[in-house]
């Protein structure tokens, strides 16, 4: 058995609707408030404030504060409004969105895999992960740093505490998020609720804040401050960072509860918080340290800092769900080594736990938390990440506008030229803090980067030195009517990545073992370019011979394979398979490095790396191990 299944060529069917479909609308609309929206709604906690530290290098001006308002203003407007709400949530895979999503719709637009698309593809899902380590350490320490204004006698713990929350938040992983997440709504909605109210209150302080509903005063800002208002651009791009699950979650909820719960709730309210903001600082100037928890009153702001835990918790939560479902897309579309599954519900389908996953989470988590010691100082490092994740969906959506739309070229060019100006200048101040933090995020997408290509490549290479070396499955059954071994009673299933060529195990169990089972079933696993598939188009069954026959099993990079109990169900399509008189016989290849394979000496040993981690193909596809026979072959790669 190779080490992963290709992508099929696009001939299943499309996937089922997802399940959470089927619920009502508000409750799906009440979910999305709290797993969506989680991220973005905890901005508040930290953006407004950065921005006012970029720009008071020689002071603040009123001009400049109501500028800055006005520029998240209208960055909430452009970017998570019309961008992902208004157009991106429109450009699904059968449903579901994300990078990964956008590449295997881009991929499947032009017929083919093209180099350009592919990197596009892993360089999103790789910023992503830098985003997914950099969420949870500055949420949960911008929320404890606001015990800072009840006494100075909490500076010394809030870092203990940040670690002991986050270190609990990850323990509890592996024993699902179902129970937890019920309350993610309801909790986010009296977040939403109050930090709308709190904004609210305090717009009266100085009305002229309003003035910042104008675009020109956010044009304005720019034009007048040059380079430094480039690096105050930087710390206003944190207002939309999170923006990115908008899109990746809309399989778990649907376009509609997504796009009613930001234009109808989410989006007023965090309007509201930023203008309470900038009128709160108008008003009194001093307030710029840390103005979202000045806009409390004294009696509240313990039960605010509580609250504001609670959120970034949930935001943290999100953002670590969404990179389990993001690695188990990356695992299943052949762009990283089999890793462990867990399911954590019995109904619900997206629920896993991915323990190599967390533990690597965990530990970047805590080493930020522990090395920038802030949330001031890692939000130098958080835009950059969120920023090149969303130039790359831009640049995807441009081949799905054009493809699958069929929208000619000036007018494509028109709908994302614009936005990807915006973002490409966004990209550009948060890279003006490269050395004050932001290479973190870079770092770690270019490994990521690295670990996917090397693993696509040396695949690439293993399967063409297989196939070389192989022979066909046809050559090889008439070798055998002619020559036929001793058969055996039960059933053989040899799998394969190749439908056209004989097993490895299958040539390795006649030279060792000499004998054949009475009926053999090759099997081949394929990764459909779709979330999931209909079950009525899960298998193709086709008779070779009366005791040889070929299964294509198909699942989608969203579903995880069950490969018994999809053979189970084949028995309306003429399979007898009876698992306790089976026995599956894998491939297992053992990766030596050749200097002539293609690649450097240390990628080849980057791949021998990753493979020999990587998840047995007896876990990965669900088989019981009492069933299996595993025959191992030297490979050079």
């Amino acid at each position: 058995m190779t080490d992963t299944a290709p992508a099929s060529t696009g001939t299943t069917a499309h996937g089922e609707p997802d399940q959470h479909r089927k619920a009502p609308f508000w409750a799906l609309t009440l979910g999305s408030i709290g797993i969506v929206y989680g991220d973005i709604g905890t901005s508040p906690l930290y953006a407004f404030r950065e921005a006012l530290t970029a720009a008071s290098v020689d002071g603040l001006a009123r001009s400049e504060i109501i500028g800055i308002v006005s520029l998240m203003f209208w960055s909430l407007t452009i970017i998570v409004t019309l961008k992902y709400v208004v157009f991106l949530l429109r450009t699904d895979n059968n449903g579901e969105g994300g990078t990964l999503s956008l590449m295997a719709l881009a991929q499947k637009a032009y017929g083919r895999r093209t180099t350009t698309i592919f990197v596009l593809g892993i360089a999103g899902a790789s910023l992503f992960a830098g985003e997914a380590i950099i969420t949870p350490a500055i949420s949960v320490l911008s929320a404890l740093e606001g015990l800072s204004l009840v006494t100075d006698a909490f500076d010394p713990y809030i870092l203990p505490m940040a670690i002991i929350i986050l270190g609990v938040l990850f323990s509890v992983q592996r024993h699902g998020t179902g129970r937890v997440s019920a309350a993610f709504g309801p909790i986010c909605v009296v977040w939403f609720l109050t930090i709308g109210g709190l904004g609210a209150m305090h717009i009266l302080d100085d009305p002229k804040i309003l003035y910042a509903l104008s675009p020109t005063f956010a044009v304005g800002f720019l034009f007048d401050h040059g380079l430094a208002g480039l690096l105050v651009l930087g710390s206003v791009f944190l207002t939309v960072t999170g923006c990115e699950a908008l899109y990746a979650d809309m399989g778990h909820f649907g376009r509609k509860p997504i796009t009613a719960a930001w234009m109808w709730f989410v989006f007023p309210a965090l309007t509201l918080n930023y203008f309470g903001q900038g009128a709160l600082v108008l008003a009194r100037p001093e307030a710029a340290g840390n103005p979202f928890f000045l806009l409390a009153p004294e009696e509240l702001l313990v039960p605010l800092v509580i609250l504001a835990t609670m959120a970034t918790v949930i935001a943290s939560q999100a953002v670590i769900t969404g990179a389990f479902s993001l690695t188990q897309q990356a695992v299943q579309l052949g762009l990283l080594p089999r890793m462990e599954i867990r399911r954590t519900s019995e109904t619900a389908a997206g629920q896993i736990y991915m323990p190599v996953v967390n533990t690597m989470l965990f530990v970047g988590v805590i080493s930020l938390v522990i090395g920038f010691g802030s949330s001031s100082a890692l939000s130098h490092a958080y835009g950059i990440a969120v920023t090149g994740t969303m130039v790359v969906s831009s640049l995807l959506a441009y081949v799905i506008v054009r493809r699958v739309w069929g929208v000619s070229r000036p007018w494509t060019i028109a709908i994302i030229a614009p936005i990807l100006l915006i973002e490409l200048t966004f990209l550009s101040a948060n890279l003006l803090k490269l050395f004050q933090g932001a290479y973190v995020p870079l770092l770690l997408g270019i490994g990521m980067m690295l670990i996917m290509w090397t693993w696509r490549r040396g695949n690439q290479i293993v399967q063409e030195k297989t196939r070389r070396d192989s022979m066909k499955l046809e050559d090889l059954l008439d070798m055998l009517r002619k020559s036929p071994p001793v058969r055996v009673p039960g059933t053989a299933v040899f799998l394969s990545n190749d439908v056209e060529v004989a097993p490895p195990a299958l040539f390795h169990n006649l030279k060792h073992n000499k004998v054949l089972h009475e009926k053999l079933i090759m099997l081949t696993v394929f990764t459909a370019s779709y979330p999931r598939v209909a079950e009525e188009q899960r298998a193709k069954v086709e008779k070779i011979d009366d005791d040889v026959t070929r299964v294509i099993l198909n699942f989608g990079y969203m579903e995880t394979p069950n490969v018994p109990r999809a053979l189970a169900r084949l028995k309306k399509q003429g399979l007898k398979f009876d698992i306790m008189t089976t026995s599956f016989f894998l491939g297992r290849k053992v990766i030596v490095p050749d200097r002539r394979s293609g690649m450097p000496r240390w990628q080849d040993k980057l791949f021998i790396a990753l493979n020999r981690n990587a998840t047995n193909a007896t876990d990965f596809f669900q088989i019981p191990t009492g069933r299996v026979v595993e025959l191992g072959a030297q490979v050079t790669v």
